[in-house]
């Protein structure tokens, strides 16, 4: 399936050019950071952000920072999410996760730099009338926080999810919450506002769950190398998953039927077409890695 490549050029441009620190004593920490943060990958979060930009009729370079931001947020959970006492991942994208190559001490302050430096750099670079840019932060730091990403981080390690309804909504904020945010959040810089931003936001959500449905997909469908990291992961851990829930088939046909509903959405947002967007939902329902 088509993917906007040269939106993921774009970042991973713009990722290249990061500096954190001049100072010697932190060379170390650096190093870990842009270990993780340059480890590859289809940068999908990013990636919508830009794609959303053009839909509005914004050039997607206006929203470099803020994409970039998204970025160094995703890293940081990805590190976070790997160490021993969560997902205990000794692979991630075809190489060792970072507290397997810098201890898990460094791993750990690693990704909460990560968290802290995405912040100074959207509020350092985007440009935009202040009050829109600062909603725009509030709305990434709660897709982040207690009610977004963490909280749904927290309910995974819980062990809840028991059912299907509790399922969804683990991973609405798990995954869900930050690939919303990175559309929703170019709405709030450009000013736009609910109702207006009803159909993108409906979207965006929905994208998010499709995303973790495939996932849990190729957690059991994909290999090793295709995933970059051990297949199987979280049947071994014992997780509860939209496979493990309605089955192989019945994920399959839940990630179709979301997948349809995306588009739909999407098509109310964006009536004369986004296409860009429409290659990113098109790409989330069919990858294989």
């Amino acid at each position: 399936m088509p993917y906007p490549e040269e939106l993921r050029l774009l970042v991973e441009d713009e990722l290249e050019r990061l500096t954190f620190s001049e100072e010697p004593g932190t060379a170390r920490l650096v190093e870990a950071m842009r270990y993780s943060l340059l480890a590859g990958g289809k940068r999908i979060r990013p990636v919508l952000a830009l794609a959303t930009a053009r839909a509005i009729g914004r050039d997607e370079r206006d929203m470099l920072p803020l994409a970039t931001g998204i970025e160094l947020i995703h890293t940081y959970s990805l590190i976070h999410d790997d160490l021993p006492a969560m997902d205990d991942d000794d692979m991630r994208r075809g190489r060792p996760t970072a507290h397997r190559a810098f201890g898990e001490d460094v791993a750990i302050l690693a990704g909460d730099a990560l968290y802290a430096e995405a912040f100074k750099h959207i509020l350092t670079h985007q440009r935009g009338e202040p009050r829109p840019i600062l909603n725009a932060m509030v709305e990434l730091a709660t897709a982040t926080g207690v009610e977004g990403m963490v909280g749904g981080q927290y309910m995974d390690v819980a062990g809840q999810g028991q059912d299907a309804d509790e399922l969804r909504r683990l991973h609405e904020l798990k995954t869900g919450r930050l690939i919303a945010a990175s559309v929703e959040c170019v709405l709030l810089i450009n000013g736009m506002t609910r109702p207006e931003t009803s159909d993108f936001c409906e979207f965006a959500a929905e994208l998010g769950v499709l995303f973790q449905i495939v996932d849990d997909i190729l957690d059991v469908t994909g290999t090793d190398a295709a995933l970059g990291k051990p297949q199987g992961s979280d049947e071994r851990h014992g997780k509860r998953t939209y496979v493990s829930e309605f089955g192989l088939e019945g994920a399959r046909e839940l990630a179709a039927r979301s997948h349809r509903q995306a588009r739909a959405s999407l098509l109310a947002a964006a009536p004369d077409g986004a296409p860009a967007l429409e290659q990113i939902t098109d790409f989330i329902a069919t990858r294989t890695s």
